[in-house]
């Protein structure tokens, strides 16, 4: 007897597995329960194979205990995305400020919300459109903003927003790179800085130097031949120092504080990636015609941005507003790997514990990145 139903995606193996539990002689009531109760098993187990584990929130608030492990369908790539299954997730601080309701009402767009966005992997699956990328690809990822996805174990992804990773970098190193890398890269980019050895150095401070950002603009600012001074707690010193800071300044001592340098030098540049740090702070230690880069702004330095606008200060203060840069992301997983850049990992955690990890991203003074590992 061979065993299907109308419309089943049933493998062979899975046709020969109903086959093989049924009896050879028919009893009529007894082969149809039993068939029944084995058609049933393997179709929860076709309907199980396309479903992904993904972590969710679906209100504002809560924290690490309003996160849910759930099941949910496996997204399907559209025209000119990629399905990539994620090897590794990065979570950065607009993920969570996010769930406390920073953009509230406008963002997340609607619940449950699967957030992050920076992610690294392999494609498993292209749109007929898609032209730069195979399956088998391993790749590095930004995720839409507004729509998130990244604590899930597929996610589909613009073709526009994703680049090759060479097997030189890590699915770790890699997912660290999209917020954190594309934000500390621009800032200086946008100050023209050059990373050939061609570029006019300049007298830079990095605020909050041994976190996410701030210890990918160090190794930049100083691979642009910058002269780099940078803030961090005493605990982390030496590693930012190691990452190129030509001085360091401890934020909780009165020096780190008023952030002077011993040289008492200003400022050309300050690349600013604490919200700690207010302008009036922020502004004395700036030279004549000096700028503040602000990746992390808080209300007084975006009531100084917005009064700057209309002024004629000399000193300034810009909020960065990141963008993609898919040519930049191509940049940043080229430094790393020839190995002119690395990801300051502060700690991995399983899939299973990403609670944890955002829970740890909370509560902040992170050395690096938090990594989630699929």
């Amino acid at each position: 007897m061979t065993a299907s139903a109308p419309g089943s995606n049933f493998t062979n193996s899975q046709s020969n597995t109903v086959n093989a539990l049924l009896p050879t002689q028919i009893n009529p009531p007894i082969s149809h329960y039993r068939y029944c109760i084995v058609f049933s098993i393997l179709l929860i187990e076709e309907m199980d194979a396309k479903t992904m584990r993904a972590i969710q929130y679906k209100r504002y608030g809560g924290g690490a205990a309003s996160l849910q492990d759930v099941k949910i369908q496996i997204p399907k790539p559209k025209k000119n995305e990629v399905l990539v299954k994620i090897e590794s997730s990065s979570i950065n601080p607009v993920d969570w400020k996010l769930q406390k309701g920073m953009l509230r009402p406008f963002l997340p767009f609607k619940f449950p919300f699967t957030p992050v966005t920076d992610i690294a992997g392999e494609v498993v699956e292209i749109g007929p459109q898609v032209t730069a990328f195979k399956v088998g690809n391993k790749v590095v990822c930004k995720l839409n903003f507004f729509k998130g996805g990244g604590l899930a174990e597929y996610a589909v992804v613009s073709e526009k927003e994703t680049v090759l990773r060479p097997d030189e970098v890590s699915p770790s190193d890699a997912a660290g790179l999209p917020i954190a890398g594309l934000a500390a890269l621009q800032s200086l980019k946008s100050i023209g800085t050059k990373f050939d050895g061609t570029g006019k150095a300049a007298n830079i401070l990095v605020t909050a130097a041994s976190g996410g950002v701030g210890s990918y603009a160090v190794q930049l600012a100083e691979l642009g031949g910058h002269h780099v001074t940078a803030t961090c707690g005493a605990r982390n010193i030496d590693l930012v120092r190691s990452l190129g800071a030509d001085e360091v300044l401890d934020y909780n001592t009165p020096e780190g504080q008023s952030l002077k340098n011993s040289s008492g030098k200003q400022y050309d540049y300050i690349i600013n990636c604490t919200t700690g740090v207010s302008w009036s702070v922020l502004k004395p230690n700036l030279s004549k015609n000096g700028v503040v880069m602000d990746i992390a702004p808080n209300i007084s330095n975006m009531l100084a941005f917005i009064w700057g606008i209309f002024t004629f200060s000399k000193k300034k203060l810009k909020i960065v507003v990141l963008s993609l840069g898919k040519d930049d992301l191509q940049f940043l997983v080229g430094l790393v790997r020839e190995g002119k850049l690395k990801t300051i990992i502060d700690s991995k955690y399983p899939f299973d514990n990403a609670q944890d990890a955002w829970s740890k991203s909370v509560d902040g003074h992170a050395t690096g990145k938090i990594i989630i590992e699929m």
